[in-house]
């Protein structure tokens, strides 16, 4: 638990109790930010403000791509259960965005009845009106995997505008093409209102025909300042093969390069998410293991909650305090009296101009900026009179939290985690392979034999032996330099031959019997195959002659 205060003297009278990160980042945003958003006019142009139900909500998961692609298959394969509005099939199926939620009783809310409910995060979508509320529901259903996340699945992606319209219209007009579209509402802006408040992106392509589209790109370019939310799914991998696969790969990842802008390449998963039989089956392993480390990237959601929001929240006030200068710097030019309407033209023409001075003055980042041509098009229909000018105590207060109050707020995130049971998403297509032998790496690696009645070291232990006998045994044993001889011949880093020979020497005596010594050569021989070794030494690998000595 901790307390402090928006100023010095009020820090020493009456001092603010969080019991939460919930409720400190609830009290710091309306106590610290907000103010200097509403006298900014910050929501006119970048966000809706937010609501308790925002920091309070699940984890979210926002599906994105192509129609056709498998988003929603790919909830129902999570979910492992139909929901309600579901419609599956290789046209675009999908128009409306869905948010599939938990709910004691299965049905469909619809969105303007939605966008009412003070308990749900999707009160700020009123602002894109009834075109976009007739085409938005939210599914809500029993299942273990809501319990835990909500997914918002969204309108397929039109993938042949690149033939009908030319780049410069899709850059000039890309609003209105939205609009045009999808009925009558911004779709790239509905998307970025949802990915500021989602924990994790998906993009999902088809493997079985990859083509990003002039549209598509435009959609993941109008996510951006969220890239460490996304992750990209290759789905459909089953039908293509190995060789085919590989060039596919790599066409993803150029064509991902030159859309997304980041020093770090966005995580890939390659798989088939959806319960059919394996078309091409070659790729099994590879997509088992790669399903695994997406599920374990989602399960680590609810965990993670908490630091996400504390982030977004930082994001957003950095956002809001350069869209401070900005509008103070526009009032500041404006004159008092004569000639506002070309002052006005002139200063929109200059804004990079602008941005550029007050990155110098201020020492702000040029990523912290909002995009130049996005804000010159929201400023055309501005009354920059009613715009405010600078106010040092407002920025101070942010400043203040940033410094200050975060700091605290991460630390009672660490005690939350600390505190609190494990949080992972649990029920659905995370059960199916967490235990049994189709689990992954099930008897394989160090799980080799692990229900074998026989040790499975046994099998080669002539070949170990023959070995075990040149190097100079005393009383059955040799002395750790005579194995390192041996051993280093794997050519594995010491770390991993030190961790092997802990595992080995099982007695703790420094010295390795011919069991022992079969054991180090199988674990050897398992982490040379691209396993990862155990950090406790399975039953099943315990030499039979030693199992009474570990009990």
């Amino acid at each position: 638990m901790f307390s402090w205060l928006g100023n010095d003297d009020r820090r020493k009278k009456d001092p603010e109790v969080f019991q939460t990160v919930s409720d400190g980042l609830k009290k710091l945003y309306k106590t610290k930010l907000l103010p200097l958003e509403e006298y900014y006019k910050f929501h006119e142009f970048h966000s809706p403000a937010l609501e308790d139900a925002d920091f309070d909500n699940k984890p979210m998961i926002l599906l994105v791509g192509q129609y056709s692609t498998g988003k929603t298959t790919f909830i129902r394969y999570l979910l492992e259960q139909d929901f309600p509005g579901m419609r599956i099939g290789p046209e675009p199926t999908t128009d409306s965005f869905i948010a599939v939620m938990q709910g004691e009783v299965e049905g469909v809310i619809p969105g303007n009845a939605l966008v009412v409910d003070p308990k749900k995060p999707f009160r700020k979508l009123n602002a894109f009106g009834n075109a976009f509320l007739n085409r938005f529901v939210c599914a809500q259903l029993p299942n273990p995997v809501l319990e835990s996340i909500s997914v918002i699945d969204t309108p397929g992606i039109l993938s042949g505008e690149k033939q009908r319209i030319s780049r410069a219209q899709v850059e000039n007009g890309y609003s209105s093409l939205r609009r045009c579209l999808y009925g009558g509402y911004d779709f790239a802006a509905v998307l970025e209102w949802f990915a500021e408040r989602v924990d994790r992106i998906i993009l999902l392509f088809d493997a079985h025909k990859l083509d990003i589209s002039d549209e598509f790109s435009e959609v993941i370019k109008a996510l951006k300042n969220h890239e460490d939310k996304m992750r990209v799914v290759l789905n459909k991998a089953d039908q293509i093969e190995t060789q085919q696969l590989m060039r596919v790969y790599g066409a993803l990842m150029w064509s991902l390069g030159k859309i997304v802008n980041t020093p770090e390449v966005i995580r890939v998963y390659i798989g088939s998410f959806w319960s059919h039989p394996l078309l091409i089956p070659d790729n099994r392993k590879l997509f088992e293991a790669e399903e695994q480390d997406l599920f374990r990237d989602i399960q680590s959601l609810p965990r993670n909650a908490a630091l996400r929001k504390l982030n977004d929240l930082i994001k957003r006030a950095r956002l809001a305090k350069v869209h401070a200068y900005i509008i103070s710097s526009l009032k500041k030019e404006m004159p008092s009296v004569f000639g506002k309407d070309n002052k006005k033209k002139e200063l929109i023409g200059s804004l990079g101009e602008i941005y550029a001075r007050i990155e110098r003055e201020h020492q702000i980042s040029p990523g912290d900026f909002p995009n130049l041509k996005k804000m010159q098009d929201l400023l055309q229909s501005q009354d920059f009179n009613r715009f405010q000018p600078l106010k040092s105590k407002l920025l101070e207060t942010v400043d203040e939290m940033l410094a200050h109050d975060i700091a605290h707020l991460m630390v009672l995130v660490r005690q939350e985690e600390t505190q609190k049971p494990i949080q992972m998403v649990k029920g659905g297509a995370f059960e199916g392979t967490q235990n049994g032998p189709f689990g992954h790496g099930y008897g394989e690696g160090a799980g080799e034999g692990i229900d074998d009645a026989d040790w499975v070291v046994a099998r080669d232990k002539p070949m170990y032996d023959e070995i075990f006998y040149t190097l100079s045994p005393v009383n059955g044993k040799i002395t750790g330099a005579n194995a390192k001889k041996e051993m280093v011949k794997s050519k594995l880093p010491n770390t991993v031959l030190g961790k092997i020979w802990k595992l080995a020497d099982i007695d703790k005596d420094g010295l390795l019997d011919d069991e022992e010594f079969a054991l180090a050569n199988h674990l050897i021989k398992v982490k040379l195959e691209g396993h990862e070794l155990p950090n406790d030494l399975p039953c099943h690998l315990i030499p039979p002659s030693k199992r009474k000595m570990t009990e």
